[in-house]
């Protein structure tokens, strides 16, 4: 690179940074608006990243993150060898599997059923109704459980109280924890995850539903013919977001409403990742082993998903 050449490229360096200063101060009111925001993410999103290399390496206290020896892929072949760590992908897809084909649709359908709903005072109460339990922790909704499904529940008391039956530990029985589990994340999500689809049906031109009913067409037509229509890149957007997710997701739901006698059917790999972590003996660079195969695995899914989106139904998350 000459030197002239050089010299006009520092001078277009100094040029975008001086127009970027006065931009900051110009906007400076918007700038500070977004600043915990950004500060956020640098603190609990990007630093962390350099956390990754424990996954190559032999954590050794002392020494430090930086000052660990490499070691390699020897980590991922240990997580490779653990049955244990393959039985956890496998229940992992089968819950988060389960999530998308009962827990994603329903969601939509209540927004269809609300945006039915023309008298506003009703609409808005159902809508606080079914939005407050995503405001619950999964640690109230778990004792909620305990109170209803457990030996001293409010089931068992009901059901020995007026039939004489003994009372069955529900939350005990692995059978019955994945009906839990998809019961309890759509009441607690269902409502939240509604307003998302609510604000895209309230984008749909008018003048739609005017001329469906025009020629007389019922709610039920309008519904599958205009609404759901009018929401389809929406849909096609979250469905993609949420193929993302299919190796984690649902660790503080999965931790709650687990216990010893539903633990083989429970254990997700967040489950696993956290059982290696902070039980026996730490290995925290076994743990990151596993943590970066799973971001990678749900990065690979994602993409996966965005492609197959594209071709399916000509949109996807850039388009």
């Amino acid at each position: 690179m000459s030197a002239s050449s050089h010299d006009a490229q520092m001078r277009g360096f100094k040029g975008y940074f001086r127009n970027l200063g006065r931009g900051i101060l110009k906007y400076k009111e918007k700038y500070l608006l977004i600043l915990p925001g950004l500060t956020w993410y640098a603190v609990f999103a990007y630093i962390p990243i350099f956390g990754l290399s424990l996954a190559f390496k032999k954590y050794i206290a002392r020494l430090g993150l930086f000052g660990s020896p490499w070691i390699g892929f020897s980590n991922f072949q240990n997580v490779f060898a653990d049955p244990a760590f393959l039985q956890s992908i496998f229940t992992t897809l089968k819950i988060n599997a389960g999530r998308l084909l009962f827990v994603f649709p329903f969601p939509i359908f209540l927004a269809l059923v609300l945006n039915e709903v023309r008298l506003g005072r009703p609409k808005k109460i159902l809508q606080s109704v079914f939005t407050f339990p995503h405001f619950l922790s999964w640690v109230i909704v778990a004792s909620i459980m305990v109170n209803i499904l457990g030996q001293r529940g409010l089931v068992n008391s009901f059901m020995g109280g007026v039939f004489g039956a003994k009372p069955v530990s529900f939350l005990g029985i692995p059978s019955y924890f994945l009906p839990i589990v998809y019961l309890t994340d759509i009441w607690k999500s269902a409502g939240w995850s509604a307003i998302i689809y609510m604000a895209a049906i309230a984008g749909i031109d008018t003048e739609q539903y005017e001329a469906a009913e025009i020629d007389g067409t019922t709610r039920l037509q309008r519904m599958w013919y205009i609404t759901l229509p009018g929401i389809k890149s929406t849909i096609v957007v979250l469905l993609i977001l949420a193929m993302g997710y299919l190796m984690s997701g649902g660790f503080d739901q999965i931790f709650n409403l687990s216990n010893p006698a539903t633990i083989r059917v429970a254990e997700t790999l967040d489950m696993y990742i956290y059982r290696i972590t902070f039980r026996g003996s730490v290995d925290f660079s076994f743990s990151a082993a596993v943590a970066l195969f799973r971001s990678v695995i749900n990065l690979v899914l994602l993409f996966s998903a965005d492609r197959i989106m594209r071709r399916v139904s000509g949109s996807g998350l850039l388009a």
